[in-house]
C-alpha cells in the first residue's frame, strides 16, 4: 500500500527530527538519519533513533527537519537524488517554503508540507522524546498539486507518531501560529529581556509567575530568528496589536498614578479580555478547556518523593490532569500543584493528610 511506511529518511537530527525518529522506531519503522552535523547524527544513533543514511539509498518517505529557510533547497536536493518516493517537512512556517519550492521547480506532487505543534525549551537530539507528539495537533498542509499517495504517506506518518491531524491551508497556518506560538515567543523574550539588567533584589523576589511568563524565552535565538524571518508579516501584525494594548495599559497606569480613577476601567477591560482569551485555550486532547481544582502538597527535595505522591493518587483512583512544581528558595522543599477534577479534590486531600502529607 502507498501509505505503508517501511523506511523513513529523517533529514535533520535536532529535537523534532530525532523525536520523530524515536517515535517511528517504536512502531517498527526503519529510520535513516542524515544531518550536516555528524556529531548530531552520532548522538541520535546512540539514542536508538536509527542508522546513518547512505546517499543513494531510497526511502518511502523523507522528512525534512531543518529550519524554514532551508526546506525548499533541501527538498530540491533530495528529489534530484531520488532519496524517497514522498516528502514532507516539519518546519513551523509553511507558506514561504512552499512558494520557494515552487520557484525552484520541485515536484510538488510528491511533497506535502506539515508541522507538528510540539516542542521543548531544550534543543538538540539529547532533548528528544519518543512521546513528544502524542495527542498533539499536527498541521497537514497539502497543495493542490499533491498526489493522493503523497497525502496518504504523510497522514500515515502523523498516525504513527500518535498526533492529531489538522488539515489547514499554508497561509492560514502561518497566521494561526503567529498568534499562538511565534508572537508569544517574542513577547516572552521582551519580558525576559527586562530581567537581564534587573537588580539582585528583584531576581531574589522572582516567583513562579515570572518563570511561567518567560519559560519559552530560553529557546535558541538562531533557530527562532529563522522562524520569525519566515513568518515576519503575520507575527508583526500580532505584535503591533499587543503593542497597542500595552501602550494603552501604560497610559492608564500613568493616569492612575496621577489620581485619575476613571483609567481603571480601561485596565480592567484588558485584564478581563485576557481571562477570556486564556479560557479559550483548548484542554487535553484538543477538547474544551476544563476547570480543574488545584491540590497543593508540600514535598521534600529528596529522591522518590514524587513517586510516593503519585502512588497515593493511584491508590485512591484519582487521575492527575496536570502537575507543576514550585521550589522554595533556600529551602530543601517545594510545593507540588496537582490539577484534578473538582470531585476528586476532597478525597485526594483527605487521603494525602491521612498518609502524613502536608496539604495547605
Amino acid at each position: 500500500m502507498a501509505s505503508e511506511l517501511r523506511t523513513v529518511l529523517v533529514v535533520g537530527t535536532g529535537l523534532i527530527g530525532t523525536s520523530l525518529a524515536l517515535a517511528l522506531r517504536g512502531r517498527g519503522v526503519r529510520v535513516l538519519l542524515a544531518d550536516r552535523d555528524q556529531g548530531a547524527v552520532r548522538l541520535a544513533r546512540e539514542l536508538g533513533a536509527g542508522e546513518e543514511w547512505r546517499p543513494g539509498e531510497s526511502a518511502d518517505l523523507a522528512v525534512i527537519a531543518v529550519p524554514p529557510g532551508h526546506v525548499a533547497t533541501e527538498l530540491q536536493r533530495l528529489q534530484e537524488g531520488g532519496a524517497a518516493r514522498f516528502y514532507t517537512d516539519v518546519a513551523s512556517v509553511k507558506a514561504e517554503p512552499i512558494d520557494r519550492a515552487r520557484q525552484l521547480g520541485c515536484d510538488l506532487s510528491s511533497y506535502v508540507a506539515s508541522h507538528p505543534l510540539a516542542g521543548r525549551e531544550r534543543s538538540g537530539p539529547g532533548a528528544a522524546r519518543a512521546d513528544l507528539f502524542l495527542g498533539r495537533p499536527w498541521a497537514f498542509c497539502p497543495t493542490p498539486e499533491a498526489s493522493s499517495e503523497a497525502r496518504a504517506a504523510v497522514l500515515r506518518l502523523i498516525e504513527l507518531c500518535g498526533a492529531n491531524v489538522v488539515e489547514v491551508d499554508a497561509e492560514e497556518h502561518d497566521r494561526a501560529v503567529a498568534v499562538v506560538s511565534h508572537a508569544p515567543h517574542v513577547a516572552a523574550s521582551a519580558v525576559a529581556a527586562r530581567l537581564a539588567d534587573a537588580s539582585d533584589v528583584a531576581l531574589g523576589l522572582a516567583g513562579q509567575g515570572v518563570r511561567d511568563v518567560t519559560r519559552i524565552a530560553g529557546g535558541d535565538p538562531g533557530l527562532w530568528l529563522g522562524i520569525l524571518s519566515g513568518n515576519s508579516l503575520p507575527v508583526a501584525e500580532v505584535l503591533e496589536a499587543v503593542s497597542r494594548d500595552l501602550a494603552e495599559a501604560a497610559t492608564a497606569l500613568r493616569a492612575l498614578a496621577e489620581g485619575d480613577g476613571t483609567a481603571a476601567g480601561e485596565l480592567t477591560q484588558l485584564l478581563k479580555q485576557g481571562v477570556v482569551g486564556h479560557g479559550r485555550i483548548p484542554g487535553k486532547h484538543g477538547g474544551p478547556a476544563s476547570a480543574y481544582v488545584v491540590v497543593q502538597v508540600v514535598i521534600g527535595d529528596r529522591p522518590g518523593q514524587l513517586a510516593r505522591l503519585f502512588q497515593v493518587c493511584g491508590e485512591v483512583g484519582v487521575n492527575v490532569e496536570d502537575v507543576r512544581l514550585e521550589h522554595a528558595p533556600g529551602l530543601p522543599l517545594g510545593v507540588a500543584e496537582l490539577s484534578v477534577q473538582p470531585d476528586a479534590a476532597e478525597p485526594l486531600t483527605r487521603a494525602l493528610r491521612e498518609r502524613g502529607w502536608k496539604v495547605p
